[in-house]
């Protein structure tokens, strides 16, 4: 019983990294109804915008809750302005085009941004701080869930109810969802449709940041290649819940989550893949739409 509790808060940890990507996807999905594929480096960029400022600011003497404060905060600085350049670069010059021009674009800054990193840093793991301190929660019972996994799975829980208040409740949620619905009749009543498009990329790109701190100072390693794989699952996770979908891409991440889990768990590791892509094939058989299809809810 045990064993199944470790792998189903294991799953619930790994779905919460999921499900804090995919909700950039589904946001940008939700305005411009095309998907980012450069997201998942803008995750990567954060992680490794956080090694560097933690490990400056170490240098310098700081303690760890001023270098998990600051070091969090410049990471997501940094990534939203990468979301908000990539939005300029590869998407508004291409927003009339067809819809497979900026889908290319998307995939040409993905490759750009994998290479400008590898060649500013290496292309070796590199060891993480450990940011999020240890605490005991759960005495006896840290080897099945540790604090760290505890404040990943938090963040999502907060981070999704804050992106749905915002939505529903806020002006600029308004205009967003407004923009979702018919760009040009929001143009008509004086909503700014350019600006509301870069502040969802800003908005998306800075889960993303926080997503890729989270992880990395879980795992305790970082790659300029992480962003791929995280950004290919974060999009399944996306797609299983019902893109556009805000608590439908958490739902998916969580399913995606259990999904690799209990497969590692009980079938193989190398099996790991081959289960979470049949599960996408499955739903997009049986449920085109994702487990929470809905028109745009962004």
């Amino acid at each position: 019983m045990e064993y199944f509790v470790q792998l189903l808060l294991g799953g619930l940890t790994r779905g919460s990294i999921y499900a804090l990507i995919a909700l950039g996807y589904t946001m940008v999905y939700g305005i411009i109804e095309l998907i980012n594929f450069a997201h998942g480096e803008i995750y990567m960029i954060g992680a490794f915008t956080a090694l560097i400022v933690s490990s400056v600011l170490t240098l310098y003497g700081f303690n760890e809750f001023a270098i998990l404060v600051l070091a969090s905060l410049i990471a997501v600085i940094y990534s939203a302005s990468y979301g908000f350049t990539v939005e300029k670069i590869a998407y508004k010059p291409l927003r009339s085009a067809p819809r497979l021009s900026p889908l290319i674009s998307a995939i040409g800054m993905s490759i750009f941004l994998q290479n400008y990193v590898l060649l500013a840093q290496t292309s070796d793991f590199l060891p993480f701080p450990a940011l999020i301190p240890e605490f005991n929660f759960l005495k006896n019972y840290e080897h099945v869930f540790s604090s760290s996994e505890l404040v990943i799975v938090l963040t999502t829980v907060i981070v999704m109810t804050i992106l749905t208040l915002l939505i529903k409740f806020t002006k600029i949620g308004k205009a967003m969802r407004a923009t979702a619905q018919d760009k040009k009749m929001a143009m008509l009543v004086g909503i700014n449709v350019n600006r509301i498009i870069s502040v969802t990329f800003i908005i998306g790109s800075s889960l993303a940041a926080i997503g890729g701190i989270l992880i990395a100072s879980h795992i305790g390693q970082i790659n300029f290649n992480i962003g791929f794989i995280a950004g290919i699952k974060a999009f399944t996770a996306a797609v299983l819940g019902g893109i556009g979908s805000i608590p439908g891409a958490v739902l998916g991440g969580f399913v995606l989550g259990w999904t690799e889990s209990f497969a590692t768990g009980y079938v193989s590791s190398d099996y790991e893949d081959v289960f979470a892509f049949a599960l996408l094939v499955l739903i997009l058989i049986f449920r085109p739409a994702g487990i929470l299809s809905v028109k745009c809810e962004v």
